[in-house]
This record gives structure tokens, C-alpha cells and sequence, in this order.
């Protein structure tokens, strides 16, 4: 590991030197790589805090104290764009230059703008101090991934490739502010204490095999050497003693669920004279009457507090967070003007999900590919239009749908397994007609298994591999809805479910108490069920059942617990459907257990704005939950490197059956 950012050599992804590297070496193929137009906007792809360095195959990097910026390069000209949107590029007038001179003919590449100290360490104080002084001459920017380069998209090339091609690009390279950031083979764990006893950030970690995805994402990880992040400011103190301009700052975070701006603790260290002038300045035209954060601190810590419109960013070390959510021991470390203050909420350290299955002593040879890759290596599945939005909403494309469930694969595979499966499609977008299918016919999707209609006297269509995951997709899908049987036994349904269908006018919170009445219910009759969002407004209970009873009789049961529900609690729930049968009620819909009939599969996307995702949930979090919509195809895979499958763990173990006494005591007569 280099002592400072200045101690390095040019070395690829391979780990040898470029200038070693023979002229007549031909390069390989990129894997992945397709020709397509320069992209107007490319979104940075994020890194998820762990707390933990993970087992599996990553290189790691130094996590840069800096700015993040994109640089996109078209034809010669240059453009610098923040993580937040904004155009930089009249700021970094020698930046701009230093990537024309790279002669490339179009190109997007990512990195970090940073400062370093006299002892060779980022420093963000005065990364910020250049950029208030216009001094840019001396930021240097660290390249680290080329998610484009000369016409070519390389996003679903594996990072460890594209780290290849960006260190190629930058051999040649004369430009003293342009550098490329090293990965090290040093023991990770080894790597992160050397960063850290250097003061650095941390380190990122990249999953060898992943591909570049515009959003936060597990396959990039970040390693705090210390808790570290942005705040927004919410007020300052007056001055005591001998301090000039002001005390302390107020700080605040947004609660991850509701939204609301609470209170987060103070920060009163790490300024200088200059600092505290320039700073000052900035606070004096933004202080209001009233506080901004819902709870506001009282007594003697509220005394001579200038409270501010919440709109400039602090990034803050401190020792830790307490229960009430307030920071300890804080430090500042500078103002950030690259994101909005309305995202920043506690960052919070995830485990990465990594698989325990056994490889063979072949497979262990190659890397398994990321999540996002399966059923998209190899040319298995093209997917044609790959820009084409398919959400205006969120501006979600078809190929970031097809990487989604690509990504999630895994989880929702088997989900279908053996599964009839019906197809909302979408040709024209969500906004466009859409068309509800069950029968392959005339789609052409590959891997997909087809049934006889004698079977059933339905139509009957199964997807069981990535291949036909991503090949319907291809074809414009965007929801998957399953039966409740399997191929095992079409005829005996091994589960209903019960879809809570909420009057909209209905605040939430009915809904929460609705499932956990029905829960009770279930409870009482000795069932046990699991939980999912629906990805639209409502919750699903899902009961596993033995295969032992027919459609119909499973019907009849389901349609008797909900009937006994209405009975008990007539001004909640309904038995009917329709919508003038659930005014200011919940109608608990029983008719998705018949024969042919559908429910949204889990992790599936849905036809709505922002793309929401069926996400099952524990049973402990619906209290906690704020709609059946809180996760959506861009934050869903934050929740599965989080909980993976633990909240359906059980489900498929659940041998449970529908006996007379359950019948009787929901009212049946037999």
C-alpha cells in the first residue's frame, strides 16, 4: 500500500506495470461491450456501507475525501458533472483541459476530485478551500471506472475489465492532475487497518465480476475508517469566549421512513478563523424564526440558537450516534454543495450477502459473475431498445428493468419455480397500454416452458431459468403474476392468499391494523403466514399449505375466513368486491385462490409510477412499514443485501393443512 496518493506506479487491473506491457499486445474483447450512442446523463454508481469486510472475490481501492464528478467527453469537448447533476466544469478550467489532451473521441468516465495535505492524505477542508478560492490548479482527479469509451457502452463489462481499459487510456497519460486509482492485492483486512492508521477515508471494495449500475448498489462497498457523513444544518449558537462568528452548529438528519427533519446533535470543533468568517457568511441570509427539524431541543441547549432554512450540508466525523439519535464527540470537516439536503438520512452499515453454496474445483477457478450479470453473460439474452423509458415517472429504462431482475434472480426464481405464470406487458411503457398474458404464443421468449391447456383447461406458461427471466423482459414485461399450484400437482393448490385491498381514501395505518387482524385470526385458527408489500397500496398474506385439497375447497375456506372477518368487524373489512363495497373499508380479496387465478410474485416489479416492487417483509415490520409501495426496483436491492430471503425463510419448510375444527370455527359447516 503507497505511504501517500503520490506514491504509486501506473499499474493495470492485472497488476503489472503498463509501461512493461508490450506494444504488440493485442487487447482482448471487453465482455459485455455493445456499440451505442454517448448517454446525455450517466448517474454515478454508489457504494453501500458495510461493517465488515465480506468474504468473496473484490478488489479494493482508497475511498477518496473528495468530490465526486463524472466527466463526459463528446468530440472533444468536456463536461464535469457532479452525483447531484450540477455542471462543475467551469470550475476545473485545468481538469477540462487534461481530459481533451487524452484524444479521446467520446468517453464517460467516473472519479473523485481531491486535495491532498503535506503528508500526502486527502484533505476535504481544503478540496473546499481551492474550490471557494478558485485555486483548482492543485485538485487532482483520481479516475477509477469508464462505464463508455469511443461508442461503446462498457456498463454490463465486469469492473475488473473496465479498470483494464481506463488504465490502458490513461497509460499514456502526461497530464499531472489526472490519475488513476490503484486496487491492491494486500490482504483486505490487513488494507483497511493500513488506511486507516494513514488517516485516510476507508476503502471501497468492487465485487470482481459486476457490472456498472446507475444507483447504490452491493456489488461497491465502502469501509469507514470512523463514522463520518453529511449533515444537513438546521441552526448555529452564538459565539462564547474568544470564538468570533459563532458557536456551534446545529445539526440534522431525515428520518429513512417518514421524511421528517429530526434533530441530530451539535458540532462545535474542527473550524478555523477562516472557516468560521466564511461560513458565517453563508448562515447569516438563511436563519428563520422557527426551527426545521420536528423535534427541537429544549431548555438550556435551545438557548441563543439561530435557527436556519435547511439548506447547506455538513460532512462530520464522530465517535458514535446515541439512541435518541444524536452524534458524540462531532468534528467538521467542511460544507458539501454536491448533494441535496433532502437525502441525507443515517447512513447505516450493511452485511453483504454472499453465497455459501459448494463450487467445484472448476467453477472456483473463474469468479462467480454478479447478480446483475446472470442470465445477461454470454449473449444469452439481447436486449433490443435497451434506452427505451419505460417509467417517465422515475426515468427507468428497459435494460435497468432487465438488470433488475437479472440482480434479484436468485431470490425470485424460486418464487417461480414451476409456477404457471401470467405477464403484464408494456410495449409502449407503464403509461402506454398494457396487456395481461398467459400464454407464450407469438412472444418468443427464450427458455420458457409451455404447457398443454389439457391440463388444466387453462393456458399455461412456466419460467423457471434467468434465460426466460430476462427473455421476458426482452419482450416488454414488467409484473409477474403466479398461480398458487405448482406442476407438482396442478390440480391441489399448495397455498392462498389473502390480498388486503384498501378503500384509497383509507389513512395507512388501517392498513397496518388490518394485517395484524388478520394475522390474529390466522393465529387463532393454528396457520402460520407470511408477508409481503403488494407494490401497490395493499399487503398480501400468503398461508403454505400441504397439497391435500382441491381448488375449490381451498376457495370456499379462504372465502370463509374473510366472510368470518366481515361478520366480526363489518365497519372494516368486506367480503365484497367492488369499489362501493370498500368505502371506508378494507376489502380482503380471497379470489385470487381459484383455478387460473393470479397473484403479483414476490420481488416482481409493478406497472406503477416509480416502479414499486412486491418485497416480503416480516411479520415484526408492519408496524413500521409506510405504504406497500416503500420499496421500488432502485432500493430494493439495498433491502436484499440487508435481510436476503430470511423474511420467507421458513415458508417453503411450513407443513400445515386445513382441518374440519379450522372450518368450523370460521363458520363452515363442514
Amino acid at each position: 500500500m503507497p505511504r501517500n496518493l503520490d506514491d504509486r506506479r501506473d499499474f493495470s487491473a492485472t497488476g503489472e506495470p503498463a509501461a512493461k506491457r508490450s506494444s504488440k499486445e493485442k487487447p482482448s474483447p471487453l465482455t459485455g461491450a455493445r456499440k451505442a450512442r454517448l448517454p446525455d446523463l450517466l448517474k454515478p454508481q454508489l457504494a453501500t456501507l458495510v461493517d465488515r469486510v465480506p468474504d468473496g472475490a473484490w478488489s479494493y481501492e482508497i475511498k477518496f475525501d473528495g468530490y465526486r464528478i463524472m466527466a463526459r467527453i463528446d468530440q472533444g469537448e468536456v463536461r464535469l458533472i457532479t452525483r447531484n447533476g450540477h455542471d462543475w466544469t467551469h470550475k476545473l478550467p485545468g481538469q477540462v483541459q487534461a481530459l481533451a489532451a487524452l484524444g479521446l473521441e467520446s468517453a464517460w468516465l467516473d472519479g473523485e476530485m481531491v486535495v491532498a495535505d503535506d503528508q500526502g492524505v486527502p484533505d476535504f477542508q481544503a478540496l473546499q478551500n481551492a474550490f471557494e478560492a478558485q485555486h483548482s490548479d492543485g485538485i487532482l482527479y483520481y479516475l477509477f471506472d469508464l462505464p463508455y469509451l469511443n461508442g461503446v457502452d462498457l456498463r454490463e463489462v465486469p469492473v475488473e475489465e473496465r479498470r483494464a481499459a481506463l488504465a490502458t487510456v490513461l497509460k499514456a497519460n502526461d497530464q499531472p492532475l489526472l490519475r488513476f486509482s490503484e486496487s491492491f492485492g494486500e490482504e483486505p483486512q490487513a488494507l483497511f487497518d493500513s488506511a486507516c492508521r494513514m488517516r485516510m477515508e476507508g476503502l471501497i471494495g468492487k465485487r470482481v465480476g459486476s457490472p456498472y449500475v446507475s444507483r447504490r448498489s452491493s456489488d461497491w462497498i465502502k469501509l469507514k475508517c470512523q463514522h463520518r457523513q453529511e449533515f444537513v444544518i438546521v441552526g448555529f449558537t452564538e459565539p462564547k469566549g474568544s470564538r468570533h462568528a459563532f458557536g456551534a452548529l446545529l445539526l440534522g438528519l431525515h428520518d429513512r421512513d417518514s421524511g421528517e427533519l429530526r434533530y441530530a446533535g451539535k458540532v462545535g470543533t474542527g473550524f478555523n478563523e477562516a472557516t468560521l468568517r466564511s461560513l458565517h457568511e453563508q448562515l447569516k441570509p438563511l436563519q428563520v424564526k422557527k426551527p426545521s427539524v420536528v423535534n427541537p431541543p429544549g431548555g438550556a441547549e435551545a438557548r441563543d440558537v439561530h435557527w436556519l432554512k435547511p439548506k447547506l450540508l455538513a460532512e462530520v466525523a464522530f465517535a458514535e450516534m446515541t439512541r435518541d439519535g444524536s452524534v458524540r464527540h462531532a468534528v467538521f470537516h467542511g460544507l458539501r454543495d454536491d448533494k441535496p439536503a433532502h437525502d441525507i438520512t443515517e447512513e447505516r452499515a450493511n452485511t453483504v450477502k454472499t453465497s455459501t453454496a459448494k463450487k467445484t474445483a472448476a467453477t472456483q477457478k473463474k469468479p462467480d459473475p454478479a447478480p446483475s450479470q446472470i442470465g445477461l453473460e454470454a449473449g444469452q439474452v439481447r436486449i433490443t431498445h435497451p434506452d427505451r423509458v419505460i417509467d417517465p415517472d422515475s426515468g427507468t429504462t428497459k435494460l435497468q428493468l432487465a438488470q433488475y431482475y437479472a440482480s434479484v434472480a436468485e431470490w425470485i426464481l424460486p418464487e417461480l419455480k414451476d409456477r404457471p405464470v401470467a405477464l403484464v406487458r408494456a410495449p409502449d411503457g407503464i403509461a402506454g397500454e398494457l396487456f395481461f398474458q398467459k400464454n407464450a404464443e407469438h412472444l418468443a421468449i427464450p427458455g420458457i416452458v409451455t404447457l398443454d391447456k389439457q391440463l388444466t383447461g387453462q393456458p399455461m406458461m412456466l419460467i423457471n431459468n434467468a434465460e426466460a427471466l430476462i427473455g421476458a423482459v426482452q419482450m416488454s414485461t414488467v409484473e409477474l403474476h403466479t398461480w398458487n399450484a405448482t406442476s407438482v400437482n396442478f390440480d391441489k393448490p399448495d397455498r392462498f392468499v389473502l390480498d388486503l385491498d384498501p378503500d384509497p381514501a383509507l389513512p395507512w395505518k388501517r392498513m397496518i391494523e388490518a394485517t395484524e387482524l388478520t394475522l390474529s385470526v390466522l393465529d387463532e385458527l393454528g396457520l402460520k403466514a407470511f408477508l409481503k408489500t403488494s407494490g401497490g397500496k395493499g399487503i398480501h398474506v400468503v398461508v403454505p399449505l400441504t397439497r391435500k385439497l382441491g381448488w375449490d375447497e381451498v376457495k370456499d375456506f379462504s372465502h370463509a375466513i374473510v366472510s368470518h372477518m366481515a361478520r366480526l368487524l363489518p365497519e372494516r373489512f368486506s367480503a365484497v368486491s367492488g369499489p362501493k363495497n370498500r368505502v371506508g373499508r378494507i376489502f380482503i380479496d380471497y379470489l385470487r385462490n381459484g383455478l387460473g387465478a393470479t397473484t403479483i410474485c414476490a420481488y416482481a416489479v409493478r406497472t406503477r409510477e416509480g416502479l414499486p416492487v412486491s418485497m416480503p417483509i416480516f411479520r415484526q415490520e408492519v408496524a413500521e412499514l409506510k405504504g406497500g409501495n416503500q420499496w421500488n426496483l432502485h432500493n430494493a436491492l439495498e433491502r436484499l443485501a440487508e435481510v436476503g430471503d430470511e423474511p420467507w425463510a421458513d415458508l417453503r419448510k411450513t407443513r400445515q393443512a386445513i382441518t374440519a375444527e379450522m372450518r368450523r370455527r370460521v363458520g363452515m359447516k363442514k
